[in-house]
């Protein structure tokens, strides 16, 4: 989910500069348990970027497969998985244009040992404009979740139509990417939602040329028709910290965290918490 494209950051070496981990940290913890929520595992977001010395096309990718071990009492949830990735298909200096794709499967044990339940398909498009270090995105995003093995006759789906702020910020020797979105939903199918709002900070601190550290947090707010389902705004979060090993075309992440999740379930409307541990792969 994270990348570090700067040569400079992996040069650095730790420093002792702790000051970065520990506002990272604080909003990390606010992020998560202050209430931010996921009806669905978010995927990995567009990372900021350095403008092109010139309008370009194709320049930056970002890919992400990763796997998530549950720790939670119920057989519908023992794997989290992600698979996608995200492209800038036009930087044209004062900002660019992004799609990104995103496919989740979770499993659990209830029909076989490794049974994929649900799968959930994300896509966005986005476009930005830079404002000196922060960069304003205008978003088009769209969720459907499915079952799998199981019978569903019906859609379940939103779109929202939002934007997004991003800005990394490099604080001796560690980097912080911080972003936040707000979006109105404008279609959906079987779910409540009216509006959504997340922030989400990544702090990475290189300890030499292949290795670093990372703490991330996720959280997100859906507000609800409570018409709909009789329930009012939802809350929860996401936040892990673990390894990055770097190599010459890739690196790989690993991780443990804790994770509230509302909706987990696409039919049910009920949250779920769960502690985590998993590893994720991710271009270089």
């Amino acid at each position: 989910m994270t990348r570090d494209r700067g040569t400079e950051t992996q040069r650095s070496q730790v420093n002792g500069s702790v000051t970065p981990w520990l506002c990272g940290l604080v909003i990390i913890v606010s992020l998560c348990l202050g209430g931010a929520s996921q009806a669905y595992a978010q995927p990995p977001l567009p990372r900021p970027e350095a403008p092109a010395a010139s309008p370009d096309f194709l320049t930056h990718y970002n890919f992400h497969l990763s796997v998530d071990a549950l720790s939670i009492d119920d057989p519908r949830f023992s794997w989290q998985t992600h698979f996608g990735g995200d492209v800038d298909l036009v930087d044209y200096v004062v900002g660019r244009a992004n799609i990104l794709m995103d496919y989740e499967a979770v499993l659990g044990d209830q029909l076989r040992l490794f049974d994929p339940n649900q799968g959930n398909y994300t896509l966005e498009a986005s476009a930005s404009l830079r404002a000196g270090a922060t960069e304003i995105a205008g978003m088009l995003h769209h969720v459907s979740r499915h079952l799998s093995d199981r019978p569903k006759n019906f859609a379940i789906a939103w779109n929202v139509v939002g934007v997004r702020a991003l800005r990394r910020v490099t604080v001796g020797g560690a980097t912080i990417d911080l972003q936040g979105s707000a979006g109105r939903v404008i279609a959906r199918a079987y779910v409540d939602y009216t509006w959504t709002g997340d922030a989400d900070v990544v702090i990475r601190q290189p300890v030499n040329a292949h290795v670093g550290v990372f703490a991330h947090g996720l959280g997100e707010l859906f507000g609800v028709d409570p018409a709909l389902a009789g329930r009012d705004t939802q809350r929860g979060g996401r936040v892990e910290g673990g390894l990055r090993l770097n190599g010459r075309a890739g690196a790989v992440e690993l991780f443990a965290g804790v994770e509230r999740r509302v909706d987990a379930d696409p039919l049910d409307r009920q949250r779920q918490r769960w502690i985590f541990a998993g590893f994720r792969f991710v271009s270089q």
